[in-house]
């Protein structure tokens, strides 16, 4: 047995501990059930850790995370979280959250083969190809980088308002807003990006269902 993973059992033990330290029956109250208002779609990437970015715990936050952040409207996994999340646990917001320096991001703007994960950036290529006019006017390759970034999330904002499991909460007078946020990976801080969605009537008409 490798020695970084028996570092990762006794990492486990210490955790538990100090946990215990602190209160007795915490083990025993997350196990009666968990009561979050919070639904997080971040990336996948190890440095965005969604609990401690917004200091919460355990039990808080349920949390979904995939390359880039997509909400692809054909991802069975997504979206069995998000249904799970807004008809069972009831959560009031739903946050997605990027990151700038975004490697799937980064990889979209580009061509490079990677493998499997090709088809996956592909979404993300979308996006780059509904916003090129005003991308392609960015000369700053940094700038250019940390504004698709920005633009990813809001896409995927309004790719979580135009599902039928959205749609259907707020039909039945569900309380549940969208948000975007990017996250700063040299500060720790995020950007609220101002792309709130609380109502059905916030999209173009194409994309509001009838129940």
């Amino acid at each position: 047995m490798s020695e970084y993973y028996q570092k990762l059992l006794e990492n486990n033990k210490k955790w538990v501990e100090s946990q215990l330290a602190v209160d007795k029956d915490f083990f025993k109250d997350l196990a009666k059930g968990q009561n979050p208002q919070l639904l997080w779609i971040g990336c996948s990437d190890s440095r965005v850790p969604a609990n401690e970015i917004v200091g919460a715990k355990p039990g808080e936050v349920f949390v979904h995370r995939n390359i880039a952040n997509m909400v692809v409207h054909s991802d069975m996994n997504m979206l069995s979280v998000l249904d799970y999340a807004v008809n069972v646990l009831k959560v009031k917001h739903v946050i997605v959250c990027g990151h700038y320096g975004c490697g799937g991001v980064k990889a979209a703007m580009g061509n490079q083969s990677i493998g499997i994960i090709d088809n996956w950036i592909r979404h993300i290529k979308d996006v780059y190809r509904l916003h090129h006019v005003h991308l392609d006017t960015i000369a700053d390759e940094t700038t250019r980088f940390n504004t698709f970034v920005e633009l990813n999330v809001k896409e995927q904002v309004f790719d979580l308002a135009k599902t039928s499991i959205v749609q259907g909460a707020w039909r039945n007078g569900q309380d549940l807003t969208l948000h975007g946020w990017v996250y700063g990976l040299n500060s720790g801080f995020v950007t609220d990006l101002e792309v709130n969605i609380s109502f059905e009537k916030d999209l173009d008409d194409v994309y509001q269902l009838k129940f």
